[in-house]
């Protein structure tokens, strides 16, 4: 075990919540940080959660996030195949070998059985064994069910009066009585293994090293620990994540808002902000620093400062840190995630070297990629309406004239550069005999619709000469 090999292994279920995408982010951190390896394995046994395309989905969505693995899907490796649909023949040995040496046995209860049992252990609120009443028939008459087809599961067989303990990197030991476990199927009826069974012989097969999961596991650790001393194997070691929380410290669901990593994909958030935020949702670098790229957090990160309690998803908290690693972003990189955006709005035509002057102009002022647009619509269209209050401050009955002066000296300006215009509309207001904040605030109203906005004199110059003489006009016969 001295190279580290960890996993990340999701059911397909439709998408991938925001604890999944913390757990696959440690997993990733932790194998980056011990030059280790990182696996995606799908757990897609429970047949009837599974969402076609789900697969596709999760990959897609953990290389937007940044989070590559070296072995799993379409990657291949050596412990591969790395779908557990797959893998069905080594579960059904694996079950068979456990029967064979009497820790696990065959139970033939029906589902109305189990569902009767179910309902006595919630009422008695104890382990309600009477599937055990398999172990008390005789060998040749499971040899006879089994062949005659009778439907059958495996369970594991839990000894009885046993304290089974382990360590855990996050919560130091952890003491489980067996007494209160009950006998978990391994193998259902239909051939296929619980999550329990295929999980152990996939992590020992896979050479899993460290076990990161979800705190939601904790209770089902026992029963894995006892497969792994049933088999004979190596028990890795554990790691279980707090839970993440609601800001009420409810546990984190769709009922209070958003939990899909997809969701915050679709609304703009960046894939740097939101797994800098995730990153901190159970783990702290030790100090006060709370912004990082992908590339800081595989230096800095480590299980032992990882916490117990739970970490409360605030999303107020994720939009200030998306609008910091936005304004700290290279302009480069905000230019593939404005495309989208501006493709969405019906923009067509607009030339990459254009909107790079947008986003220089306006990175400051936005928290995500619509942004750009919503908020700097001008850029892109004639304003077809005038702020209401900015007219009743700004355009007074003198303000047309001293308009139709500056336009003038425009139309007469060779180079369109910010220095050049600001020199015209300088000259022209003391021409006019008024502040240049005279001119300043009307000219762009005129040219955006709006009362705020970038410096004028650059907005003017990325604008661009026709566009702000026709605008000016328009605004002239609009408001004068």
């Amino acid at each position: 075990m001295s190279t580290v090999r960890v996993r990340f292994a999701p059911s397909p279920t439709g998408y991938l919540h925001v604890g999944g995408l913390r757990t696959a982010l440690y997993n990733y951190l932790f194998a980056r940080r011990s030059g280790g390896t990182f696996i995606l394995r799908v757990e897609d046994t429970d047949r009837s959660r599974f969402v076609e395309g789900a697969v596709e989905n999760l990959i897609r969505t953990l290389e937007w996030a940044g989070l590559r693995f070296d072995e799993g899907p379409g990657k291949g490796g050596a412990s591969g195949p790395y779908i557990q649909s797959e893998r069905l023949e080594i579960y059904r040995a694996h079950a068979a070998a456990l029967v064979a040496s009497g820790n696990a046995y065959y139970a033939f209860d029906t589902a109305e059985e189990l569902e009767a049992m179910r309902k006595r252990q919630e009422k008695l609120q104890v382990p309600v064994r009477e599937y055990r009443r398999a172990l008390e028939i005789p060998e040749e008459e499971v040899k006879r069910r089994l062949s005659a087809g009778v439907p059958a599961v495996v369970r594991l067989k839990i000894p009885a009066g046993e304290t089974v303990a382990f360590e855990d990197i996050v919560r130091g030991r952890v003491e489980f009585s067996s007494d209160g476990i009950d006998d978990q199927v391994l193998l259902k009826s239909d051939g296929y293994p619980t999550y329990h069974l295929a999980n152990v012989v996939d992590d020992h097969l896979m050479g899993i090293t460290h076990v990161i999961r979800g705190e939601e596991w904790l209770p089902s650790t026992p029963k894995h620990v006892l497969l792994y001393r049933y088999f004979g194997w190596e028990i890795p070691l554990f790691a279980h994540l707090p839970l993440l929380l609601n800001p009420d410290r409810s546990k984190l669901s769709k009922r209070q808002g958003d939990v899909a990593v997809e969701e915050y994909r679709n609304r703009g958030f960046s894939p740097e902000a939101l797994v800098n935020f995730v990153a901190l949702l159970g783990w702290n670098p030790g100090d006060e620093r709370e912004i990082f790229t992908l590339e800081e957090l595989e230096k800095e990160f480590t299980l032992e400062r990882v916490g117990k309690s739970g970490a409360v998803f605030n999303v107020e908290k994720l939009n200030w840190m998306n609008t910091e690693h936005f304004r700290r972003a290279p302009v480069a990189s905000l230019l593939e995630l404005m495309r989208p955006a501006v493709a969405a709005a019906g923009i067509t035509g607009v030339e990459d070297s254009y909107l790079l002057d947008v986003i220089r102009l306006l990175k400051e002022r936005v928290e995500r990629p619509g942004d750009f647009v919503s908020t700097g619509m001008y850029f892109f269209r004639d304003p077809v309406a005038y702020d209401e209050q900015a007219k009743k401050k700004h355009w007074k009955p003198e303000t047309a004239d001293h308009l139709r002066r500056a336009l003038a000296r425009f139309r007469d300006l060779g180079s369109w550069l910010p220095a050049d215009i600001e020199s015209v509309v300088r000259a022209a207001a003391q021409s006019s005999g008024v502040g240049a904040g005279t001119l300043i605030h009307p000219l762009r109203l005129s040219l955006t619709g709006v009362a705020l906005g970038p410096g004028l004199f650059d907005l003017m110059a990325v604008l661009g000469k026709e566009t702000c003489l026709r605008r000016i006009e328009s605004a002239l016969t609009a408001l004068g």
